[in-house]
């Protein structure tokens, strides 16, 4: 390939032409300086109306930003916030059962619950202290406010505890305010309320009285608070009434308890077996 080059003489034309070109140029713009006023007027509104939308695209997009990192806080905080209200219920508790076991004249036991299970019909608990540490079946577990269910089933070091909660849980009660007696379970029906039965309509009940274990049946203690009358209904085509009442504990917040270290007395357990074996 060859390269052709273009001689001084055969430039000239080019040279000249460009330098007409650029004279042209110079003269135009000395002469239009208020053209070129109005032109950069017009390139300056025109910049100022975009810079306003753009301020403000830049403006919100820091406001994401900031919104973000302060959602981000928020939810620390408010995970930090329920942390130290747990903390403080628990402390509560622990005080709470700390002053109950100091006023009480039952043997008592303090145990955590580690389990829970409450699906209706077959709820359980489970505590972290065993026959190691003399829990037996058939011992109560209560808080300070009260009666929390029975335990059926131990090992070395755990427990399960059927709760209140439970179509088989059953327990002899008495009313404080009069004394009458009868026995309390849970229908199925609604996870608020507890039932005692075979306490007869001529007895007077009202609401807000307070029911407890009468100890008819030497399982447990006599005088543990269970819960507080809310409404009654007479049975029809007895002679008794169905009497409602709102437990003292809750199974859902609770997560500390005691066992009550309390043994059946044998003479009474012999004597009823012994009735029971004339009726055979």
């Amino acid at each position: 390939m060859r390269f052709r080059f273009i001689k001084v003489g055969e430039a000239k034309d080019y040279i000249l032409a460009a330098f007409l070109l650029l004279l042209s140029l110079s003269v135009g713009l000395s002469r239009n300086e208020g053209g070129l006023n109005s032109l950069r007027q017009v390139s300056v509104t025109l910049v100022s109306a975009l810079q306003t939308p753009l301020s403000s695209i830049r403006i919100y997009r820091q406001a994401l930003n900031t919104n973000t990192y302060l959602q981000r806080q928020n939810i620390l905080l408010q995970d930090e916030l329920s942390r130290l209200r747990s903390i403080e219920q628990e402390n509560r508790q622990l005080r709470e059962m700390l002053q109950f076991s100091e006023d009480s004249d039952l043997t008592l036991k303090p145990v955590s619950i580690i389990g829970k299970e409450l699906n209706g019909i077959n709820s359980s608990l489970t505590i972290n202290a065993g026959s190691s540490g003399q829990v037996e079946e058939g011992m109560p577990l209560i808080t300070s406010d009260g009666l929390l269910g029975k335990v059926i089933l131990t090992n070395k070091n755990f427990a399960q505890v059927m709760p209140y909660f439970n179509s088989l849980f059953r327990v002899s009660a008495r009313i404080q305010e009069n004394q009458a007696v009868g026995i309390v379970s849970w229908t199925g029906d609604n996870i608020t309320e507890l039932v005692m039965d075979f306490v007869p309509q001529t007895i007077p009940v009202d609401s807000g009285f307070v029911v407890e274990t009468s100890g008819a049946s030497n399982q447990f203690p006599q005088g543990i608070p269970i819960g507080y009358v809310t409404r009654t209904e007479a049975e029809a085509g007895k002679e008794t009434q169905r009497i409602f009442l709102k437990p003292f504990t809750s199974l859902f917040d609770v997560s500390q308890g005691f066992i009550v270290l309390h043994s059946p007395d044998t003479s009474l357990v012999n004597l009823q077996r012994k009735y029971d074996e004339i009726f055979e």
